[in-house]
């Protein structure tokens, strides 16, 4: 755990030298494609300025001055499986963004999904005896909470405070400066597949980059996605892409759950492509523009020419029904709604005051996504674009940019995590797992 604290704390650094400079790079490394933006910083909102522990600031102090995507390639379920091709069209992404924003982009925060996320929720609790809570306080009971045995191979990626009590009042957001005779805390904590992190950072160093910050693509998409109300009331935001479904749960404006599916569009791209035997592009294309998850009676007269080039004229002028279509797609949307359903499930969803799901991703842009998905997860369902950033061109404000918009607004306003307090890491990991959704029907 020493190793990744440091390592964690070193790249907060180089995210605070970066923003001093005035310009940071966010790259999403997604299964279908990889986007680049190019932040410059204008020196009011630099870093969090109310400075309390867990704050989302507005927007204010970035703007976006570059943008730029690429089909990915060497991805599969958010996960680099080709390191020379994923170097190639994150080089490809980042110098098309460069030469938009006409600056040169030394730092880089990324973004990734898959990597067998798990949540584990933690709590700790010291006295005080009666003194202000201070710094050393905060770092005190967050070093007093028991790790779990996460297992060999496995990464801390967040570590975020999400609730604090003092005494016997809950729900506090930062203690700092308050007197009492406890101090509590509620931490999620998410771990993913370390080598999956590990070349994902060999890729940006071999694209001569430095990493100033990683998260989960999951938490980016729900700061993008969810209104302040959703967030603090609760809300699960499902971030659609191509190769995996990021879930992340959001309450108190913090995230207390994420998991993935490793199942997106592209596999619904895959069916139709073998289903009407088209190659993958047309496939593609067709879903695009053609594609849904709810028949109708005309459905069944519209034709859609499809348009293959095999050389056998009789089957490349085919044209099948759009209901034909709906029938190859369906099963699958409804494979991974189901497998959503579940990871809800068994995180306690159902226990939250709300429960507002919001689907957004490239892939959440399939025509009539919403009602299936409001049906099969019994809850209402809206879909999500991503919040409005300064400067954003037009051709970034989609679904699909959900996840590099949101990691915008996380590199510019932080929330805490573990490793920006000093204190002792070198403890046994012990301890039990825990569902990360139960504090909130105990405690809040």
């Amino acid at each position: 755990m020493t190793d990744l604290y440091q390592s964690q704390r070193a790249m907060r650094q180089m995210r605070r030298q970066a923003m001093q400079r005035g310009v940071v790079a966010i790259l999403d490394v997604g299964s279908s494609k990889i986007a680049c933006l190019v932040l410059r910083f204008d020196g009011t909102g630099r870093l969090s300025e109310d400075n309390s522990i867990g704050s989302l600031a507005g927007q204010s102090g970035f703007r976006v001055i570059g943008a730029a995507t690429t089909r990915s390639r060497g991805v599969q379920f958010g996960e680099i499986t080709a390191m020379q091709e994923t170097e190639r069209a994150i080089r490809t992404a980042v110098q098309a963004a460069q030469k938009m924003a006409e600056v040169r982009v030394d730092h880089v925060i990324a973004c990734f999904s898959g990597a067998n996320p798990r949540s584990y929720g933690l709590d700790a609790q010291v006295d005080l005896e009666g003194q202000v809570v201070s710094e050393n306080e905060i770092a005190r009971v967050l070093a007093a909470c028991e790790v779990p045995e996460y297992g060999a191979g496995r990464e801390v990626l967040h570590a975020q405070p999400v609730n604090f009590a003092l005494d016997n009042r809950s729900g506090l957001n930062d203690p700092r400066g308050q007197m009492g005779q406890t101090l509590a805390v509620d931490m999620h904590m998410l771990t993913v597949d370390g080598s999956t992190v590990q070349n994902l950072v060999r890729c940006i160093q071999r694209c001569d980059l430095e990493l100033a910050g990683i998260a989960s693509s999951a938490y980016a998409a729900g700061f993008a996605a969810l209104v302040e109300d959703e967030q603090e009331l609760g809300a699960a935001c499902i971030d659609m892409g191509g190769g995996a479904t990021s879930i992340s749960v959001f309450m108190k404006k913090h995230m207390i759950y994420a998991d993935a599916v490793r199942m997106g569009g592209d596999h619904v791209t895959s069916d139709i492509s073998m289903g009407l035997g088209v190659p993958m592009a047309n496939a593609e294309r067709i879903k695009t523009f053609h594609g849904g998850v709810h028949a109708t009676g005309a459905d069944d007269r519209e034709m859609i020419d499809i348009h293959a080039d095999t050389g056998d004229w009789e089957h490349d002028r085919r044209a099948v029904s759009r209901a034909e279509l709906i029938g190859i797609m369906r099963p699958r949307v409804e494979e991974i709604l189901e497998e959503v359903r579940a990871r809800l499930d068994a995180a306690g969803f159902d226990s939250l005051p709300s429960q507002q799901i919001v689907l957004t991703g490239g892939s959440s842009q399939i025509m009539g996504l919403d009602g299936l998905a409001s049906r099969i997860l019994g809850h209402q369902v809206r879909l999500g674009r991503p919040l409005r950033v300064h400067g954003l061109p037009q051709s970034a404000t989609g679904p699909g940019f959900a996840s590099a918009v949101g990691l915008s607004l996380f590199a510019a306003h932080p929330q805490d995590e573990w490793w920006d307090f000093e204190m002792p890491v070198d403890r046994n990991a012990s301890g039990t797992l825990k569902r990360a959704v139960k504090w909130f029907r105990d405690n809040w």
